[in-house]
């Protein structure tokens, strides 16, 4: 090969390399096998090797790491690194919330996320290219840890899009998951080493680490929250972390956008419970005005800015005694471990009882009957047993099992990763009352006056064994019964026939299909457009969705495949539900399943207007171009490496003007 011909070679391995390790390590959907991955990356490193003058820091074979250091410099930040307003109570979010309204006149709103336990990391790039990696530090200069940054495969080395600035900062957290943790430990184990306590403080130890080699084993990760320049391509926060995700950084879709305190409390509540089954340790939620204007006119103050606060989780800890453990079946079947405990008074409230998570967890904890055991409440909300006291523990006490049947139909117990599941979805009570209050919640079918109470008497009179058999429901079947009369009766039979009207995206996320949350339900609705669509979908096309990975196909899949959940289906279909988005605009899905990379600007639609009137018809939009992409929509100025790459892979580049006939 002539020398023009190895540069171009190594910079297209470069961008098929990067692209690969984005879809593997970011959206957890990768196109490219190991043994692909691996031959490329070597053939990369030959050709580096002989040809030294092609050398890029920012090359994918840098991700190994690269010699030790002897020290790390310090560095002056260009935008200090403040630290946050902290909260450890409802009320202090109450009064930021009127003190920060004073200030200003417009109306904002809020981004509310999850408040990562990792370490802090500043990240330039010019060009697209990181170029420095600062630590906090003080917040005012930082360590120059670029080296150990170069190793965290889900931090970019160079940035996709082609509305990224000439220089902008994208701050993050740098953590390790609880599986890779778990992982580290066992390997510290195995060579008879001390285990490390804590995932945040081994990465922060990792990071000052002079050694890149042994950062890059520790599969560091970051997460990008942060996106600070001049001339950025967005005007809110909301949009910045969704701008982050369309560069390539990985960005968990945990995030919201807020009206008011009742819908941030209604996140925090959430998140109280799902952050221990969420990968990564959060110690809180971070709530921002939403809006860069409004955050520019509120300013800071000597330490933090006004526009932001952080909402710990406190964790008070106790003892008591436990008394006994029970198992609970929820309503995807999963049976979790609960400890009844003498009542102890515990962040304002007396607690009997404590989860004990998983057989795992109580295997950690190594249960015996009659123990001392240390109760912490997690965000105010849930108790949990973190420790036991063995001193206090009595001599011949029997260890505490976890079970293998279920405790309420005795169907065996099937084991699923960390946790055990019954898989009598038909008859185990507590699973069907639990799906049918899921079902009838206000973020689902949003059925008004059919509490817990009302769901439980209901079935003990026989009058509802699944959800189908709410819409057979009658007055004179309700106006009887203890504690209703004939208005209540009325009131919730109307409750249920305006559920009807309920869009699919809710009726998808009501079944309860494990993993299958209210983004999912949306996204997947969005794409399939109708349930029979769905039910005969692959694996591969329903991971084709942005933001839908394998777990979350295969459980629809699992779902689906049950002849019970069918049966179920066609009688919901019968009473009258949206199992279909309804073509109100007269749009026909014409680009079905079609994937588009957008590029430049447009005469007649916004780069945001484009994407919605793709996915109205059907289509998907993604974020760089690959062998898998159908059209390249290319407006004024459009990116030259998207360009170069469709050319290269015979993709077909269109105009706004073809794509307008193609919708016609």
């Amino acid at each position: 090969m002539t020398k023009e011909e190895v540069k171009k070679r190594i910079e297209a391995l470069r961008r098929e390399l990067r692209e690969g390790n984005y879809k593997y390590y970011v959206l957890a959907q990768p196109d490219m096998s190991d043994y692909e991955f691996d031959r490329k990356l070597e053939e990369l490193q030959k050709l580096e090797e002989a040809f030294p003058e092609f050398y890029d820091p920012n090359s994918p074979t840098q991700r190994v790491g690269g010699e030790p250091v002897s020290e790390f410099k310090t560095v002056k930040h260009k935008y200090p690194m403040l630290s946050l307003e902290k909260s450890y109570n409802i009320q202090d979010l109450k009064d930021w919330i009127n003190r920060i309204s004073k200030l200003v006149d417009e109306k904002f709103t809020f981004c509310v996320e999850l408040k990562y336990d990792g370490v802090s990391l500043s990240n330039q790039y010019i060009d697209k290219k990181l170029v420095q990696s600062l630590t906090r530090g003080d917040g005012i200069s930082g360590d120059d840890v670029t080296v150990n940054a170069r190793t965290i495969k889900t931090l970019p080395l160079v940035l996709s899009g082609s509305d990224v600035p000439n220089e902008v900062f994208v701050r993050g957290e740098v953590m390790i998951s609880r599986e890779n943790f778990d992982r580290i430990n066992k390997e510290q184990e195995r060579k008879g080493e001390t285990t490390y306590m804590n995932a945040r403080n081994l990465a922060a130890g990792t990071m000052k680490l002079l050694d890149p080699k042994t950062v890059a084993k520790r599969q560091l990760d970051f997460v990008g929250y942060i996106l600070i320049g001049n001339n950025l391509p967005v005007n809110t926060q909301y949009d910045a972390l969704k701008k982050l995700e369309e560069w390539g950084f990985f960005v968990p879709h945990d995030y919201i956008k807020a009206e008011n305190l009742e819908q941030i409390m209604d996140f925090i509540l959430d998140w109280g419970v799902k952050r221990f089954d969420f990968p990564y340790d959060t110690d809180g939620i971070v709530v921002k005005v939403n809006e860069f204007d409004v955050q520019e006119k509120l300013g800071y103050t000597a330490k933090s800015p006004r526009w932001a606060m952080a909402y710990k989780f406190p964790a008070e800890r106790k003892l008591t005694k436990l008394l006994s453990v029970d198992f609970q079946v929820g309503r995807t079947g999963k049976v979790t471990p609960v400890a009844n405990l003498k009542p102890v008074m515990l962040a304002g409230t007396v607690v009997k009882r404590a989860t004990l998570h998983n057989e795992d967890n109580m295997k950690k904890l190594d249960l015996h009957e009659d123990d001392y055991v240390y109760v912490e409440k997690a965000g105010e909300i849930i108790p949990q047993v973190v420790g036991v006291d063995k001193s206090k523990r009595k001599p011949g006490a029997k260890p505490i099992k976890f079970i293998d049947h279920c405790p309420v139909c005795n169907t065996p117990l099937i084991k699923q990763g960390a946790d055990y599941f019954c898989v009598n979805t038909t008859t185990c009570e507590p699973q069907i009352k639990a799906q049918i209050e899921h079902f009838v919640s206000r973020k689902a079918m949003d059925i008004e006056g059919l509490g817990p109470e009302i769901i439980n008497l209901l079935y003990q009179h026989g009058l509802i064994h699944n959800v189908a058999d709410l819409y057979d429901l009658k007055v004179e079947d309700l106006k009887d019964l203890e504690g209703l009369g004939e208005k209540s009766a009325k009131n919730i039979i109307e409750s249920i026939q305006k559920s009807k009207n309920q869009p699919f995206e809710k009726v998808l996320y009501a079944l309860g299909i494990r993993h299958v949350g209210e983004v999912a339900a949306k996204l997947i609705a969005s794409y399939f457009k109708n349930i029979d669509r769905l039910m005969q979908a692959s694996v591969e096309e329903i991971t084709a969705i942005k933001g839908i990975g394998e777990k979350i196909a295969e459980s629809i899949k699992t779902y689906f495949s049950n002849p019970d959940n069918i049966a179920l289906i066609n009688r919901l279909k019968q009473a009258g539900l949206q199992f279909e988005i309804k073509n109100e605009d007269n749009i026909i899905d014409k680009l079905h399943g079609k994937k588009f990379v957008i590029s430049g600007t447009f005469e007649h639609f916004s780069r945001e207007e484009l994407k919605k009137n793709i996915e109205q018809n059907g289509g998907k939009v993604v974020s760089s171009v690959s062998k898998n992409t159908d059209f390249l929509l290319a407006g004024d100025k459009p990116g030259p490496s998207k360009v170069s790459k469709a050319e290269s892979l015979g993709i077909p580049i269109i105009s706004e003007t073809n794509y307008l006939k193609m919708i016609e």
